[in-house]
């Protein structure tokens, strides 16, 4: 993995960590899937715009087909999940499952694309993992998760987010990155528009400007950018190495809750985060290369 790239996915995953607390806000005026909606909904529409000028070839054929299905898994289905899942519960906790997240998706990169997964990057998510449960106070007489329900209901989204990678690096060699966003985007698009449509742009009158302000950052940045970077650095690198970066998240999403939601901390946070750091830097030692 190039230094750059490395370090634009560690900035891009805290924008990424900051999606709970935003959507967290952002449920006082939408449902999930009106969230949903109009997140996806401006993000296309940025990119139906800028179309001409995105490079590459546009997908074709049976690419297009599965552009279109990985925007239904990952924009449709895998985002309502996510952010029902983070309504019903905390904004911190729902962070800290995002650990879950990278375990899954190099899994999947271990069996569907045969990726070798090295004993460093083994040892990095061992150790990250014990930065998680430190992160959550697992040792505590008041250890808690978010609960069954929206535990499960969130860490399913993970299982639609893991095709974003595993369906769409082997498109990325016949077309452009953007575009396959693009097409991704505007297919979740149209389906989500059938779903709930009509009451999302109703309530989307009543919107504040600050709930506006979150869906533009949530659209373009964690969206056009952060899902179009993420294709980029996985065209060149493996994605169980780029998956390591999203340990990122838990340490960023908990300090985003309890500054912005008022959740509160305690010391296991600081050492949790120190083990992330010291599992995500053993796990992509030897990965990075001079551009």
């Amino acid at each position: 993995m190039k230094i750059a790239h490395l370090v634009a996915l560690l900035v891009l995953n805290v924008c990424w960590a900051a999606t709970m607390s935003a959507n967290k806000a952002l449920g006082a005026y939408l449902h999930p899937g009106g969230i949903t909606t109009l997140r996806f909904g401006v993000a296309a529409l940025c990119l139906l715009v800028l179309w001409p000028w995105l490079p590459g070839r546009a997908p074709r054929g049976r690419d297009f087909g599965m552009s279109v299905l990985i925007g239904l898994l990952v924009f449709v289905l895998g985002q309502r999940l996510q952010v029902w899942g983070n309504e019903l519960g905390k904004a911190g906790d729902s962070a800290v499952l995002m650990a879950l997240e990278p375990l899954l998706t190099t899994l999947a990169a271990a069996l569907f694309l045969r990726e070798h997964i090295g004993p460093r990057r083994v040892i990095g998510f061992g150790v990250g993992l014990v930065g998680v449960l430190l992160l959550n106070g697992a040792w505590r007489a008041d250890f808690h998760w978010t609960g069954v329900v929206p535990s499960l209901i969130f860490v399913s989204s993970f299982l639609c987010e893991t095709a974003y990678s595993i369906l769409g690096k082997p498109l990325l060699e016949r077309a452009g990155v953007a575009k396959v966003v693009a097409v991704a985007l505007l297919g979740a698009t149209a389906v989500n528009l059938l779903i709930d449509g009509s009451k999302t742009l109703a309530a989307a009158q009543a919107l504040p400007l600050r709930s506006w302000l979150l869906l533009v950052y949530l659209a373009l940045v964690c969206t056009v950018v952060g899902y179009s970077l993420w294709y980029v650095v996985i065209k060149e690198a493996p994605v169980n190495v780029v998956a390591l970066t999203i340990f990122v998240q838990p340490v960023a999403g908990v300090a985003m809750a309890a500054a912005w939601l008022g959740e509160p901390l305690h010391w296991g946070q600081l050492w949790g985060s120190l083990a992330i750091a010291a599992g995500l830097a053993y796990g992509l030692s030897r990965q990075l290369k001079r551009e």
